[in-house]
């Protein structure tokens, strides 16, 4: 399971171009994390949640313009919709609902390229545990919410859409 999580992560990163925000600078290159460097990144997103924040991510994997990074989600997140990029998340740990489509509620822009709200209306929920994955398509809503009490924890990359056509 590590082994192919690894190598799931791995050709992701390298294959995947991830939008990164317009003020920031790329992140140092890393092209490599072991399995068990990536667990440690759970007990680190813990260590950094600040109070009762509902996400905290952790940079696994970069090579500009690529980015991996851990999704450690102990509460309900706000729902959002990815304007420039799709985005496709593992499911690592933990158990939840995760709902695409349909409408934001209280639609408003958190910045350039990403809208916020309040919940999602008409949306499908899709129940998730250990080992799913799934793909958000750009302009799509989408929430996590973990349940049972426990955080759901997952390994997410944002898809720029290529130009022109694709697939050819």
């Amino acid at each position: 399971m590590r082994a192919l999580l690894a190598l799931t992560v791995l050709a992701a990163a390298a294959a995947v171009p991830f939008a990164l925000a317009q003020n920031a600078g790329p992140p140092p290159m890393k092209t490599f994390m072991a399995s068990a460097d990536i667990m440690a990144l759970i007990d680190k997103a813990k260590a950094d949640r600040k109070g009762d924040a509902p996400l905290v991510a952790e940079p696994i994997l970069s090579l500009a313009p690529y980015r991996a990074q851990l999704e450690y989600r102990p509460g309900n997140s706000p729902p959002a919709v990815h304007e420039k990029d799709a985005e496709m998340m593992y499911v690592l740990q933990g158990t939840g609902t995760i709902v695409t489509g349909g409408k934001l509620i209280n639609e408003k822009r958190n910045n350039a390229a990403n809208l916020g709200g309040t919940g999602i209306e008409g949306g499908t929920s899709q129940a998730v545990s250990p080992g799913a994955m799934l793909i958000v398509p750009e302009g799509t809503p989408h929430q996590v919410m973990p349940s049972g009490g426990a955080p759901i924890v997952l390994i997410t990359l944002h898809v720029p859409r290529p130009a022109g056509t694709w697939p050819n």
